[in-house]
């Protein structure tokens, strides 16, 4: 047991969780999230800083922005230039480990400095790798009991039994739960874990599957349909309205699985003995277009369908403050905000950051904007012209950087090459009509607001290709990012 002045953290990442299946939390789709944010908080307008997973845990760990930490696609590095999260809490005398599903977040590209143990995971990218229905009983039981019922032991020796094995999110709380047996500290830790699973391609469990497919079709008929995002963006197929319903059952299959992982990982902790110590943030890094504006996947472009994510916070101050709130939160907050949950000042970090704290006992006053940046397209227009015989002219179109301010009521995104949009994101939360035409005045005030942030500080100077392993380079293709 820790210290309840010291709490353990957790920052647990769901990787492409989108906020439109998940916010507010829906106790039949994601009941242990609805369960953590019943006796936690839950913040309904929380952001991502970047449509994409490496500038965005960046800044998650630095409390900074894509264009000031320097990791985006024009630069596929973070070269510790600013303090993390994770330096501060082993500054502070915590224990500091992770584990990641997402090849982006391994060593190759800078994130693992400062834990004492990291484990990449990235080679495990489908949560079953099965072919009967054992190995689901485990996961089924958590999802039923809503975190009660049979101890995280029975639970792992159901998913591994008959050579059937689970070894997407479920094997990373698996190592969890071997890390926190093993520790023989009574320390403090911070705990990092990112699960990839509603991520492209969507291939959930059978069992997850089969609750969500429209009638008439099968699981292996599901499975059949292509999904490769890049081959979708030049058009090498296309889905009918039925099929692209199939796609979304198995996105909120992915997202029910995973959900599942979510209360696996709540009893890892309270068998451990952690659990009533422990701040445990579960947060996405950033959403999906599952043919939302013509788009498959959560490439070019600044919609809140890639942006706004779920975040619930359970533990100290949190849930005895318990709220649901939709002020404006960014992903960067979470930096200076588990900082106050721990007592940790890190003054460097602070001064560093650009973030804003939510914690409860900070008294900061809410955000009125959130920002966020596209910086460069991924994959390049080079490597698509690579591997197809023909790119459609409107993807040579989306070479460019986007960047966006939004606040309550509306969005400007404006373009490298000078066009702009604004939304009624109130009054159109689908962002379907530009509006910028007839409201110059308000399209001017927006354009200053993003013109004043981007002179507040110093562009990273960062850019050039940073050299890879055969494997990852593999793995991001297998993801579409090459």
């Amino acid at each position: 047991m820790t210290d309840t002045d010291d709490p353990n953290i957790v920052l647990f990442v769901m990787d492409t969780m989108r906020a439109a299946e998940t916010v507010p939390a829906d106790p039949d789709l994601t009941p242990n999230l609805a369960a953590l944010a019943e006796s936690g908080a839950e913040y309904t307008s929380a952001f991502a800083t970047a449509p994409w997973t490496l500038p965005s845990h960046v800044s998650m760990f630095t409390g900074t922005y894509p264009s000031k930490h320097g990791a985006h696609a024009d630069h596929t590095y973070f070269d510790g230039s600013l303090p993390t999260i994770v330096d501060a809490f082993a500054d502070a005398g915590y224990e500091t480990a992770g584990v990641s599903n997402n090849v982006w977040i391994t060593d190759e590209f800078g994130l693992t400095d400062g834990f004492d143990v990291f484990r990449d995971d990235s080679e495990r990218t489908d949560a079953w790798s099965g072919t009967g229905s054992l190995g689901h009983r485990a996961t089924n039981a958590v999802r039923r009991s809503r975190l009660g019922g049979p101890t995280f032991e029975r639970l792992r020796r159901l998913v591994t039994v008959g050579g059937e094995t689970d070894d997407g999110a479920a094997a990373t709380v698996d190592w969890v739960a071997d890390w926190l047996d093993g520790r023989d500290s009574d320390d403090p830790f911070f705990l990092f874990a990112n699960c990839i699973e509603p991520h492209l391609e969507y291939r959930p469990p059978a069992s997850y599957a089969r609750e969500f497919l429209p009638e008439g079709w099968s699981y292996d008929r599901a499975m059949a349909l292509r999904q490769d995002p890049r081959e979708y963006d030049v058009g090498l197929f296309d889905y009918t309205d039925e099929e692209w319903e199939v796609i979304r059952a198995l996105y909120r299959a992915e997202i029910s699985y995973l959900d599942t992982q979510v209360g696996r990982l709540r009893a890892v902790l309270e068998a451990a003995g952690e659990w009533d110590d422990t701040v445990f943030v579960a947060v996405s890094d950033h959403g999906e277009n599952v043919g939302e504006h013509g788009f498959l996947g959560h490439q070019y472009s600044l919609y809140d369908t890639v942006l706004q994510v779920p975040l619930v916070v359970h533990g100290g101050d949190f849930s005895a403050r318990h709220v649901r709130t939709d002020r404006l939160v960014q992903l960067a907050d979470l930096a200076p905000t588990l900082l106050s949950a721990a007592g940790i000042d890190a003054p460097d970090l602070r001064s560093a950051s650009q973030a804003l704290s939510f914690h409860p006992t900070d008294g900061v006053e809410p955000r009125s904007q959130v920002i966020a940046e596209y910086m460069r397209p991924q994959p390049a227009i080079d490597v698509l012209e690579e591997k197809f015989d023909n790119v459609p002219q409107q993807l040579y179109d989306y070479q460019r950087t986007l960047r966006a301010v939004r606040t309550d009521a509306y969005k400007f995104v404006r373009a490298a090459d000078g066009a702009e949009w604004l939304y009624d994101v109130r009054g159109d939360p689908g962002e379907r009509n530009d509006i910028s035409a007839a409201n110059p005045r308000r399209t001017a005030e927006l354009a200053a607001t993003l013109d004043e942030w981007l002179g507040s500080f110093d562009e990273a100077e960062a850019d050039g290709s940073v050299d890879v392993s055969d494997a990852t380079e593999d793995r991001l293709a297998d993801l579409g990012y090459l």
